[in-house]
């Protein structure tokens, strides 16, 4: 099945930094590459840290929904196609969770699409529907279950489950949530409590030659730190936390080397 991603320009043309995400060659594998390395190869210095990184359009990639081509085709029709969060999708909605996309389905994902501007509005249950009702879910309370630690200094929060970031201080959340993309199976983002250890506003990737823009490492070559391209894939990072960049941005000014970070959960599968 081969995937297409159909934007929408923002006003005044196609005039922005980002590239576009690579085209697959197998459905469900588009990625960015993350910094993997050990600690002991970088060598950060006051200068570097103050270099700022290369801009991109905000929101350049954030209510894309990539669809199958077939659907891409039909701009008008209702897709008829399961999409990867269908069971999710439908309990989230209300709707017969039994996995299966129906046009009560469809009518039903394509008005939540609509009302919050996801493009294109086809009615396939993928990444970014699905990642939006998770943040709707959680915005008023996303530690209402209690997972992550409350403690009278900052927590950065990283829940693998619901793909979601905070900062809390005490039960006050001073920060998001936002979404995230986390490691995948075979790279997972690493449980338990860790230390943001050295910020680098300009990071650049030596293993991957890859842009690592606003990177807050917390544990070995694992950190938080934004990508160019979309973060809502089916397929997880190689280890390091996703984020968008006019969040990473934010972040940056939130967490202070030394804060601690707290990650649980499990990333679903890929």
């Amino acid at each position: 099945m081969l995937l297409v991603a159909v934007a929408v320009l923002p006003p005044g043309g196609p005039a922005f930094a980002a590239p576009a995400p690579p085209a697959p060659s197998q459905p469900w594998t588009f990625d960015t590459p993350d910094q993997v390395l050990a600690p002991r190869v970088y060598t950060p210095t006051r200068q570097e840290d103050a270099v700022a990184p290369a801009e991109a359009a905000q929101g350049t990639y954030d209510l894309i929904e990539y669809v199958p081509l077939r659907d891409a085709a039909r701009k008008v029709a209702c897709s008829k196609l399961t999409g990867p969060y269908q069971r999710q999708v439908e309990s989230w909605l209300r709707l017969k969770v039994d996995g299966k996309q129906s046009a009560t389905d469809c009518r039903a994902i394509r008005d939540f699409q609509r009302k919050y501007r996801i493009k294109p509005d086809s009615g396939f249950a993928g990444p970014v529907t699905w990642s939006r009702m998770q943040l709707l879910s959680a915005r008023k309370n996303p530690n209402a279950a209690g997972k992550c630690p409350v403690r009278t200094y900052r927590v950065a929060c990283v829940d693998l489950g619901r793909q979601l970031t905070w900062v809390q201080k005490g039960k006050k959340v001073v920060y998001g949530p936002v979404p995230v993309r986390s490691g995948r199976t075979a790279y997972p983002t690493r449980g338990g409590w860790h230390k943001v250890y050295w910020k680098h506003k300009n990071h650049h990737s030596t293993l991957y030659d890859t842009p690592m823009p606003y990177a807050q490492f917390f544990s070995g070559g694992q950190a938080f730190h934004a990508v160019y391209g979309s973060i809502y894939t089916t397929v997880g990072s190689m280890g390091c936390v996703n984020m968008r960049l006019a969040d990473a941005r934010t972040l940056w000014g939130v967490l202070r080397t030394g804060d601690r970070v707290y990650v649980w959960g499990r990333r679903a599968a890929g």
